[in-house]
């Protein structure tokens, strides 16, 4: 069977006053509904509400753009948590979590949502379930169920239930206050992947920060792994793999460059262009390079596993360094003299090379 890996954009799903949801479909990329991953992504204009909602699926929020306000209740907690967030902000959200999002700004606030679908109602997409507006969940109940639940007349119940006629999001007056964000709550809920210290940095290549479970306990609740990576202009970022067999579901935050995946067999099953804005989806244990253009590109990923492990086929900790001279001769079919000078490069090189000079 033909895998098609091409990276695409999102379509969108509801657009208003408040800002719009937009969403990749499996029909457009089919590795979402054989990976089971879901992905989407909001856009809040100023004074924008999402409402409060739950969702059928664990993930991982990544702030793109802007900043303002998220509240998130935890299952089983009296108080939520509202958190000023800003761009480069990671946010993990296991399942059960009540979230509304809030930009008081007048720039947009852009977030991303990754994540697994493999328990949700549909392989491949996030379900939404609103709490409050046109189509929030008590507008199923019927007036009785209502004022029972919350201790209501019937015109009341009535009243509280309907008054919202906005769904998902809604844009609210200037006049109306909203909570205050508090620093406090971030801690724990919060990695800024922009100021976070650099798991990997290397000179004129690129740098990286990995997002797992001893920066952010969190995500080992989501059961997904994330990391930020920028490579500089006409960077390469060496051929890899996940070797737990997770797949790689990567989004192009800024700039543009050239990626190619290998899989079964040494097919070359992608060679594309991709830029900021597009989504891609590595399968399992196949091979994933990318290389800049002459601005750079940044990506923000998810693995599908909390603790992800990488091989690197390319670069000082590459398996190529560990394998025995005389096995790679062999294995290569080549010359002692090609195998020392085979050896002899990238020595000093790890994960990402700058350009030639």
């Amino acid at each position: 069977m033909e895998l098609d890996l091409t990276p695409k954009s999102p379509r969108t799903a509801y657009s208003g006053d408040g800002g719009s949801y937009l969403s990749w479909s499996p029909d457009d990329l089919p590795m979402l509904r054989a990976g089971n991953i879901g992905a989407a992504k909001l856009e809040l204009s100023e004074r924008g509400l999402a409402l409060p909602t739950y969702s059928d699926s664990a993930k991982v929020a990544y702030v793109l753009q802007g900043h303002g306000t998220c509240g998130i209740v935890l299952p089983e907690t009296p108080k939520e948590k509202v958190l000023p967030i800003k761009a480069g902000d990671a946010i993990a959200l296991p399942f059960g979590v009540v979230t509304w999002w809030f930009n008081p700004n007048s720039t947009q606030l852009v977030i991303l949502f990754l994540g697994d679908t493999s328990k949700g109602h549909l392989a491949g997409e996030f379900t939404n379930f609103q709490i409050t507006g046109a189509k929030g969940i008590f507008t199923g109940f019927s007036t009785e169920f209502v004022g029972r639940a919350w201790d209501l007349s019937h015109a009341d119940a009535h009243n509280l239930v309907s008054s919202q006629k906005g769904s998902i999001l809604v844009k609210i007056s200037d006049s109306h206050a909203m909570p205050q964000p508090s620093e406090a709550d971030r801690v724990g809920m919060v990695l800024n992947c922009l100021e976070a210290p650099l798991d990997v940095d290397i000179k004129g290549g690129g740098c990286v920060v990995v997002l797992n479970t001893q920066n952010l306990p969190l995500v080992g609740q989501v059961g997904l792994g994330a990391d930020l990576v920028r490579i500089y202009g006409h960077s390469m970022c060496s051929p890899g793999f996940s070797c737990d067999s997770a797949y790689q579901v990567t989004y192009i935050v800024k700039g543009s460059g050239r990626a190619q995946v290998v899989g079964i067999d040494g097919k070359r099953v992608l060679e594309t262009r991709v830029e900021a804005g597009y989504l891609f989806i590595v399968p399992r244990f196949f091979v994933v390079s990318k290389i800049a253009d002459a601005h750079g590109m940044e990506w923000f990923s998810i693995i599908t596993t909390p603790n992800p492990v990488f091989t690197h086929l390319a670069g000082k900790t590459s398996v190529w360094k560990a394998i025995s001279p005389e096995v790679l001769q062999a294995s290569f079919n080549t010359s002692p003299e090609m195998e020392k000078l085979f050896r002899s490069k990238r020595t000093s090189d790890e994960i990402f090379f700058a350009p030639p000079k």
